[in-house]
């Protein structure tokens, strides 16, 4: 075990060990060390630890002093320079017309050298720029390529869940991600969906990789036969975060039904059961194969009777009282009954419109049989109706039809064209 401290050069950034020596360094201290690129000032995040030395990249180098407050100036003082900087390099990229998108300027602690961070999409002759820049600035000058993740790493940034992206928040390094992940994970694989703000794969796909492959490595494969309490089936799909198996049966008679089961409760075939699903059988009452079919049947008779609101939260001493009875008055067809016995009465009046010789022979035609009741003939001899003196009689008609004491009404003729009225002159004939 050896004893070291870790150190952060920007606030989103790797954890880099360093030897501590007897300082007396804690956590929220600067510290001045030596790096690749000369002293830099970095933040103690943590107190110091042990850790295994395969951990540690050898050699492990020194902490060089405690930061003091003349360092903390300096350090501050060159922050204030990476805006200028930054304003300066993006004008000279635009007066050289290069292809480039700069993306953050760092200075080092003691202002020896500033570094630029841009990204292209193809490879960039920026040696004129470096040139101007040098110039400018008067000191070195170092432009460095990234990437698209180190620039989301860089700028930050929310992603899909509304929280801070997970390179600039808490992730040390990068990790590898493939899309071999999203399907085992039954996500979307549109890119829109499991692509992050740099336009790759999100980093969170690896996050519950290895809980996904532990679980599938348990539950049946897919189209392998298993046995359940209900018979022998075929494995249609596994749902590894309800961990449960969906499993097709052929019933007794015939039809085919496919049930959920646990994969605990299920084995191969010839194999006995496991205890828990068989205790679970005993125990369980009969459900029906939709749970919610009895809901849907109340709600059905509800919006029958015209009720309103969830048939489930009401009480059983508060259940509508029977409406059909209401409805027996509406009925159609009794309402039509008087209408059918106005349908004799046709054949009556259609017997006083026919030839009064046709009604002279119809007595003669009669069963005798019906001649003998007195009141039949009463009811078909109605022309003898007419010569009651008390029954008021018809008007006179003159002999143009028109009732006695009304006046005469005349037709209006269309209008004529006198003969002398001079004619529409002919259109002329086309010459021939």
């Amino acid at each position: 075990m050896v004893k070291v401290i870790g150190v952060k050069f920007k606030t989103s950034g790797r954890v880099y060990y360093f030897d501590p020596l007897d300082l007396p360094v804690k956590a929220g201290d600067g510290v001045i060390v030596e790096t690749a690129r000369g002293m830099e000032y970095g933040d103690v995040p943590n107190d110091p630890k042990e850790v295994d030395e395969s951990e540690v990249v050898a050699p492990l180098k020194p902490v060089v002093r405690i930061a003091t407050d003349e360092d903390k100036r300096l350090r501050a003082m060159y922050e204030a320079k990476e805006a200028d900087a930054f304003s300066m390099c993006q004008e000279k990229i635009a007066a050289h017309g290069l292809d480039m998108k700069l993306v953050d300027v760092e200075y080092t602690f003691n202002g020896s050298k500033v570094v630029f961070y841009f990204t292209a999409d193809e490879r960039v002759d920026f040696r004129e720029l470096v040139k101007d820049l040098a110039y400018s600035l008067k000191t070195r000058i170092e432009l460095r390529q990234i990437g698209v993740r180190d620039e989301a790493k860089m700028l930050g940034g929310l992603g899909p869940c509304g929280r801070l992206v997970c390179c600039k928040s808490f992730l040390d390094d990068f990790r590898p991600v493939s899309i071999k992940m999203a399907k085992e994970q039954n996500l979307s694989l549109s890119p829109t969906k499991i692509s992050g703000l740099c336009g790759r794969l999100m980093c969170c796909l690896q996050y519950e990789q290895s809980a996904y492959e532990a679980i599938r490595s348990v539950m049946p494969k897919p189209g392998r036969e298993v046995n359940t309490v209900d018979g022998v089936g075929v494995v249609v799909e596994n749902n590894a975060i309800t961990e449960r198996t969906k499993v097709r049966l052929t019933m007794e008679d015939g039809s085919i039904d496919v049930r959920e089961y646990p994969y605990t409760h299920l084995s191969a075939p010839g194999e006995p059961l496991p205890e828990v699903a068989l205790a679970v059988k005993k125990t369980e009452p009969a459900k029906d194969a939709d749970p919610d079919a009895q809901f849907r049947k109340e709600a059905a008779n509800n919006t029958r009777r015209g009720g309103r609101g969830n048939t489930r939260d009401r009480k059983p001493e508060q259940k509508p009282e029977q409406k059909p009875e209401q409805k027996q008055p509406q009925q159609k067809p009794e309402q039509k009954q008087p209408q059918q016995k106005q349908n004799p009465q046709k054949p009556q009046n259609a017997q006083q419109k026919q030839n009064p010789q046709k009604q002279q022979n119809a007595p003669q035609k009669q069963n005798p049989q019906k001649q003998q009741n007195p009141q039949k003939p009463q009811n078909s001899q109605k022309p003898q109706k007419q010569q009651n003196p008390q029954d008021p009689q018809p008007p006179k008609q003159n002999a143009d039809g028109s009732a006695e004491g009304q006046k005469k009404q005349f037709r209006r003729r269309p209008r004529r064209r006198p003969n002398n009225a001079p004619k529409a002159p002919d259109a002329p004939k086309a010459d021939s």
